[in-house]
């Protein structure tokens, strides 16, 4: 028994010596020989297109508050408490709170066991159980069909139908989307073709919201700018858009007009005239249409309406409702929702030739579907309490509340600002933004080059530095030459805003008194 034991010992003994050391010093050489191993991904070598997209509302400067709100997590003294971020229009995170109908529902989908509970009302259970029913196995969970689920889909469509005035709306024209920016960025991609100057051209608004600016650098698509009219309220002028169309025919294919309505960051709300003319040109141009509605439920001025381009292109008869292609967007992100992160959205589509519409369910298959929680929440956007049931009380309160809240804050907004030299702000009409004009001195102009910054940036930079507001330079939406601007949300609470709005008032002084 011990022989064997012995003879096993040096057995595995030998082995190892024979085996794994040379193994082990092979490796060990042929390691020191190789040179070192070259990465595959580099900037040099990574897809130019992405390289190429910038998107200013998550840009440097938020990068830079970033690092500003870890100073001040560090104990490390600036002449402020927080950082402000009024870069971006995320409600909830400014404190607004979120709707109960819709939190409701979404629960009760997400956790059907309540639908027991006698804490939730008979109206939300009665939606959460319909989504429920529509959904694989009964659950949020599972997959759902590419376009999105069906009994959602006719809930988008109804609510289309009710505030077009009855303007017929098809469920298999609506694609649920992961916000409006999947869906935009969706149509975008099965547009764009050709190359050199044949390559597709999207026209977009200057100031436009940086979205469209990206997706047209990672498509490689053509960007073609016209121009709002700042000195007329932000006013879209077709006689811009035909200068824009022929300058752009020198160089590229322009086949896509995108229109974003209420204006984001610019907040003008279109009039019935204006879109016409809109329509009109696309008909006559053979444009495809792409309409931005997000913030039809922000407006303001009591002057001004939200007319959807649907409605306005049937009203305007079966020559343009038969034939101008159109796609218009909505969201949970925006309106009185404010529910960004759920990133819920829908795209409606006409005209669409039925092969295209094929492709572009097989291009929407690739990612799946969308988010199921976000399409139950897009189904309470558009199937909201009505007047004879229960939740309709407090639904109808906690909406008009956001909305009489924000009208007051655009008007605040613009009043404080005109009240500053140097800042001009035009009126808030709708949307949630102010965008206002502001004086750089030359002397200011002349130090952001040497640091190799827009003029805007560099004031920006120095408002974050001093007061702790993070707002975005106009360059990263576009602005006529010459002319500074930064985009500021309105969302904070009342109270807030005026501190903040005040905060930039002092700095803007100080500002000027540094630069003249």
């Amino acid at each position: 028994m011990g022989c064997r034991l012995r003879s096993g010992l040096r057995s595995l003994l030998w082995r190892s010596h024979h085996v794994s050391r040379p193994y082990s010093s092979s490796a060990a050489e042929a390691t020191a020989v190789l040179p070192p191993r070259e990465r595959i991904l580099t900037l040099q070598s990574m897809n130019p297109q992405v390289r190429a997209v910038e998107y200013a509302v998550r840009g440097p400067i938020v990068v830079k508050a970033g690092e500003i709100e870890k100073e001040l997590q560090q104990g490390i003294k600036k002449p402020f408490s927080e950082v402000i971020k009024a870069n971006i229009g995320d409600a909830h995170a400014m404190g607004q709170q979120p709707i109960t109908f819709l939190r409701q529902v979404v629960a009760l989908c997400t956790y059907p066991d309540l639908l027991d509970s006698p804490q939730f009302p008979q109206d939300a259970k009665d939606r959460a159980r319909r989504i429920l029913e529509s959904c694989g196995g009964q659950s949020l969970g599972s997959y759902s069909a590419s376009q999105g689920i069906a009994c959602i889909r006719e809930d988008v469509a109804q609510y289309i139908e009710q505030r077009d005035g009855g303007v017929p709306a098809d469920p298999d024209n609506i694609f649920l989307t992961t916000g409006a920016s999947d869906g935009i960025a969706s149509i975008l991609k099965i547009l764009v073709s050709g190359e050199g100057k044949s390559r597709t051209g999207v026209m977009i608004p200057i100031p436009q919201y940086p979205l469209y600016s990206a997706a047209i650098s990672e498509l490689n698509a053509v960007q073609v700018n016209y121009y709002l009219d700042e000195d007329h309220c932000w006013a879209l002028d077709v006689g811009e858009l035909r200068r824009a169309l022929y300058d752009a025919k020198q160089y590229s294919n322009p086949k896509v007009l995108c229109i974003i309505n209420p204006g984001n960051p610019t907040g003008q709300v279109q009039s019935r005239r204006c879109i016409e003319e809109v329509i009109h040109f696309a008909w006559k141009e053979g444009l495809f249409l792409l309409a931005d509605e997000v913030y039809q439920d922000n407006v303001y001025s009591p002057d001004c309406q939200f007319h959807s381009f649907k409605k306005v292109l049937y009203e305007m008869g079966p020559e343009y409702s038969s034939n101008v292609e159109l796609a218009s967007f909505h969201s949970t992100s925006k309106g009185y929702m404010g529910e960004c992160g759920y990133r819920g959205g829908y795209m409606e589509v006409l005209n669409l030739h039925p092969d295209i519409k094929a492709q572009l369910v097989k291009m929407l298959s690739v990612r799946l579907c969308p988010p199921v929680s976000g399409q139950a929440a897009m189904d309470v956007v558009v199937n909201p309490p009505q007047p004879d049931e229960e939740s309709y009380p407090q639904f109808i309160q906690e909406k008009e509340a956001v909305l009489s809240n924000l009208a007051h804050k655009a008007k605040l907004t613009e009043e404080l600002f005109n009240q500053v030299p140097g800042i001009q702000c035009n009126p808030l009409q709708g949307a949630m933004y102010a965008f206002p004009q502001i004086f750089i001195p030359l002397k200011a102009v002349k130090e952001a080059e040497l640091l190799q910054m827009a003029p805007d940036m560099f004031y920006c930079m120095r408002l974050l530095e001093e007061t702790g507001i993070c707002v975005v330079p106009g360059s990263g939406f576009g602005q006529r030459d010459g002319t500074y601007h930064f985009r500021m949300t309105i969302l904070p609470p009342v109270e807030k805003l005026t501190l903040l709005l005040q905060s930039v008032k002092d700095f803007h002084v100080r500002f000027l008194d540094e630069f003249s």
